[in-house]
């Protein structure tokens, strides 16, 4: 197992951000409503867990949507728990958004 962490891809036609490692794939899934990017969906397979792999996700996710001005809703559970975890993100949330 490496320490470092894999490149994540911006995958614009599937709308997620994704990574493959040992042959498997890592994602997060969006939707975009407008300048709103809703994050509904990470999925790690379980060989992959503990890695730090879904905070990679996460972390491209919301530093794409900061780049291209944007607000997050975050919809998945994991999302929602990294974000209040990282207060550093919370400018992000979409306008009634709390965490």
């Amino acid at each position: 197992m490496s320490d470092t962490l894999p490149e994540i891809r911006h995958n614009v036609a599937a709308r997620r951000f994704e990574t493959t490692v040992d042959d498997l794939l890592a994602r997060a899934d969006y939707q975009l409503a407008g300048s709103v990017m809703r994050l509904y969906h990470t999925e790690v397979p379980q060989a992959l867990e503990g890695r730090g792999i879904a905070a990679a996700l996460v972390k491209a996710a919301l530093a794409h949507a900061r780049t291209a001005q944007l607000k997050v809703e975050p919809a998945c559970g994991y999302v929602r728990a990294w974000m209040k975890r990282h207060p550093e993100t919370h400018d992000l949330l979409a306008d009634g958004v709390r965490l």
